[in-house]
């Protein structure tokens, strides 16, 4: 049976495609982490995972881990390592290389200065975009995955905040461009397939979509599963941006890219459901995660 890597395996990407690997079966998993012994990397191994010690910043730690493998994903974390994510990725495409993997799928995203002609740019996309071209430049065979947005952010950078009326909102600069997002569970699904139909997926780049809908759409669909009135706000660029919480600017910039230049992404949307029929919509997503919500409205209520 061949051995697929994962690096980020204790993290949101790279432990959903662990897990979706693990539970089909079709493949052997072998986990890359900075520390075997955490809750999540001992949790993988009890499904069956092999966890192997790796950085992203030592790549003779990569090229090790990646010894007889036939496979790789690839995730790199913005948000943790910044301004070292660029050479995180080198490392590992340098190491794919040198592997001789058969088959490297990478989660990259598109240049927010490509798209807007130069006049916006979002450190987190311009370096995934960055690493996407340097892994093309290699005789690679590779699957590029961009991944939208996380339902899973309305439980964290997004969650429903008690507003001066007593009803509740979310907001940020996307204006009533559609959305596109997921959830990051899901996403092992999508990369699952791709693993799993090499000839149908090396060379091409994958959009993962479960919906597309409008922001102010997400908040219907909260107000009737959620049973509070919860509103959506459009928050200009500027006003976002200076709200001062590390990553404000970038996402700020995001979502202004989104608004401008990225109109929709229904053809993603159609693809993700064909490769992973169980995808979840929002709305099923939001009733199994239901619970998960109530402490936003328990807290809030109690400070009034």
């Amino acid at each position: 049976m061949k051995t697929i890597l994962v690096t980020g395996a204790t993290g949101a990407q790279g432990g959903s495609v662990a897990r979706h690997l693990l539970q089909q079966g079709n493949f052997k998993v072998k986990c890359l982490t900075r520390n075997p012994e955490s809750d999540a990397a001992l949790a993988l191994q009890s499904k069956g995972a092999e966890v192997v010690k790796g950085d992203l910043s030592d790549k003779a730690s990569l090229t090790a881990a990646m010894q007889g493998c036939y496979g790789v994903f690839g995730v790199t974390n913005f948000w943790e390592h910044f301004d070292g994510e660029l050479q995180h990725g080198r490392n590992l495409v340098d190491a794919v290389e040198a592997a001789n993997i058969e088959h490297f799928v990478f989660s990259t995203l598109p240049s927010a200065k490509k798209l807007s002609n130069g006049t916006l740019s979002a450190a987190h996309f311009e370096t995934k975009a960055a690493m996407e071209d340097y892994s093309r430049s290699k005789d690679i065979p590779a699957t590029y995955v961009h991944a939208a947005f996380y339902f899973e952010n309305f439980l964290s950078y997004f969650p429903p905040t008690q507003m001066e009326d007593d009803t509740y909102g979310f907001g940020f600069p996307q204006g009533n461009t559609p959305l596109a997002a997921l959830s990051i569970e899901d996403l092992g699904g999508i990369v699952n397939t791709i693993f799993n139909n090499p000839s149908a997926y090396i060379g091409k780049l994958i959009g993962a979509v479960a919906e597309d809908l409008d922001p102010a759409k997400y908040a219907e669909i909260m107000t009737k599963v959620l049973g509070q009135t919860i509103q959506y706000n459009y928050i200009p660029r500027e006003v976002f941006a200076s709200f001062g919480f590390p990553g404000a600017v970038e996402l700020a910039t995001q979502f202004t890219c989104n608004r401008l230049h990225i109109p929709e992404r229904k053809k993603d949307q159609k693809s993700s459901h064909e490769m992973y029929p169980e995808i979840k919509g929002f709305e099923q997503w939001l009733m199994e995660n239901k619970d998960r919500f109530a402490p936003f409205f328990q807290e809030q209520t109690s400070k009034g």
